[in-house]
């Protein structure tokens, strides 16, 4: 049984990292999906409750943001503490290269996937199953490379909310393994994006980085005080609950 808490309907786990780790371990086995919203995505789901169904449908889902964190408090339902995709990702990545699993990573700029997969190899030494860019007007075909590659993990990296449709839409037809929606995190993998210094990440402050190296997010950013407002007056309710 999960232990969850709705923040504006999105039902996320209250777990640790190392909980979320151990139950995305097993699903390389037994198949699973994981989301990893932050305030932003959550607020996308709650004006739109088909997307929040899709979040929904996880079969884990992670907070990424502080924001969710401190949302998750307000709501007097704390989780431990905040599980940050990239950080999930590597986590599996580097136990999936002592294990022998191999993964597959979809999204991204023509030829990222690839220099990630490169560096996934070097840095972790994690076993390729294969790679493919974003840009695919049918992605039907990519669904059949992953199907025949056969991988024990699926990073699917076309951000949100394209991502979570997208696996929302072809799980059924993909084999049975770990599927994480990892957003802009093939570019970090890559090398092309740098991590926020420790300093921010431990502050909390990693949206902040982010928006001094992106001054362009400023005004994805404003979701930033009107999700913290949402959940002040509408606490749990609304958002999610319809079928997509």
């Amino acid at each position: 049984m999960r232990d969850t808490v709705s923040v504006l309907g999105i039902n996320v786990d209250r777990c640790t990292m190392a909980q979320a780790e151990e139950r995305a371990w097993n699903m390389t086995e037994n198949g699973g999906v994981i989301y990893t919203p932050n305030p932003e995505i959550i607020m996308a789901a709650y004006r739109n409750p088909g997307y929040g169904a899709i979040l929904n449908r996880a079969d884990m889902v992670v907070p990424d943001g502080i924001g969710v964190v401190i949302a998750s408090k307000m709501l007097k339902k704390p989780v431990p503490e905040r599980v940050a995709g990239y950080d999930l990702v590597c986590r599996v990545l580097k136990k999936a290269a002592d294990e022998g699993k191999s993964v597959y990573i979809f999204g991204g700029k023509r030829g990222v996937s690839e220099q990630a997969a490169e560096k996934i190899k070097s840095d972790y030494g994690t076993k390729i199953a294969g790679f493919e860019h974003g840009y695919h007007k049918d992605t039907a075909p990519v669904v059949s490379d992953i199907c025949e590659k056969s991988p024990d993990i699926l990073l699917v990296c076309l951000g949100a909310p394209y991502q979570e449709k997208w696996i929302d839409a072809n799980r059924r037809d993909l084999p049975k393994c770990l599927i994480i929606g990892a957003g802009g995190s093939v570019d970090v993998l890559a090398g092309n994006t740098k991590r926020a210094p420790e300093f921010f990440i431990k502050l909390g402050l990693e949206w902040f980085y982010r928006l001094i190296c992106q001054p362009s997010r400023f005004i994805r950013m404003l979701d930033l005080p009107k999700f913290a407002l949402t959940v002040f007056f509408k606490g749990q309710r609304q958002g999610g609950n319809e079928n997509a």
